[in-house]
């Protein structure tokens, strides 16, 4: 079992008036975005001397439920899920609850979200924002008209199905009615997919005005397929989300277009405030929104290290 743990925060840091215990933490996986979150969750923890041991899930549900188990085994205080699969959160909840041990859910949100109780919280960005920043931005940049091929994240992820209604909303509107879907696949988040069905686009003939990306690594594994076709990336607009340091520099060198600053950081920071004030017996909002902010090449310099 991958396992991740704050050291500097152990052991005298137990005499700490703002601790509230040991808290535990299971994580999906370690890619770009997560990566930066746990950094956000240590960072926050190490600020409060507030011990933390965190778990590495690999994208496997079971594996994720038996490091909740294993939490509420050893007595946590309180326990953070960055869920798996969020449609599969239901059991992790009513085994924290059972046991009367605090749960917050961060990034990613559980399909229980609002059965969570006073024991119980998100934290977040909200993800009709995401979606709806990036297509409008793409829709102004194209004057309301194109063809677009969409590129879905994992679709047991709800920020993936969310992130893709958007576009489908924005694209609704008079103002971008003109945007039309030539086809729509999932590539995972992963930028090696995105990769190989881009290339397969390609193949199949399409030429897209945009490619619009549920998350940067996808709009990534586009660019690079379509420059290693030789395509000019200035004949497509390519947007992404989440603004890591890696899609910033495909932005500098005028390759991405769009992307949206979610805050990974400050998500990690948010669920350890809110576990640790649930673990003290004081009220958290069930759901706590982190917000979204629109990223181009005109303002890009401002989020640089960031995330």
């Amino acid at each position: 079992m991958k396992k991740i743990v704050a050291g500097a925060l152990l052991g005298v840091l137990m005499a700490s008036s703002a601790m509230a215990g040991n808290i535990g933490v299971s994580m999906a996986n370690s890619d770009t975005f997560l990566t930066v979150l746990r950094k956000g969750i240590e960072k926050a923890a190490g600020d409060a001397s507030q011990p933390v041991q965190i778990e590495i899930a690999d994208d496997d549900v079971q594996k994720q439920l038996s490091q909740i188990q294993n939490f509420i085994a050893s007595k946590v205080d309180a326990i953070i899920v960055n869920a798996v699969d969020t449609s599969a959160t239901a059991p992790m909840t009513k085994l924290a609850i059972d046991a009367g041990i605090p749960i917050v859910y961060v990034n990613r949100q559980p399909a229980d979200v609002d059965a969570l109780g006073a024991k119980g919280a998100f934290v977040a960005s909200d993800e009709v924002e995401s979606g709806t920043l990036q297509t409008k931005e793409i829709c102004r940049i194209l004057g309301g008209k194109g063809d677009i091929l969409v590129m879905v994240g994992d679709l047991a992820n709800q920020a993936a199905v969310q992130r893709t209604k958007d576009i489908h909303d924005v694209i609704a509107t008079p103002e971008c009615s003109g945007m039309k879907i030539l086809d729509e696949q999932t590539a995972a988040w992963d930028p090696v997919k995105a990769q190989d069905l881009m290339t397969n686009w390609m193949a199949a003939g399409h030429k897209p005005a945009a490619v619009i990306a549920n998350n940067d690594n996808m709009a990534i594994g586009a660019i690079n397929a379509m420059k290693s076709a030789g395509w000019d990336m200035k004949d497509v607009v390519v947007g992404g989300i989440d603004a890591t340091q890696e899609a910033l520099a495909y932005m500098k060198a005028g390759d991405l277009d769009v992307t949206v600053f979610q805050d990974a950081f400050g998500q990690g920071a948010g669920a350890v405030d809110a576990a640790v004030k649930l673990a003290k017996g004081e009220k958290v909002d069930a759901k706590v929104w982190i917000p979204f902010q629109l990223v181009t090449p005109e303002n890009m310099d401002q989020f640089v290290t960031k995330n």
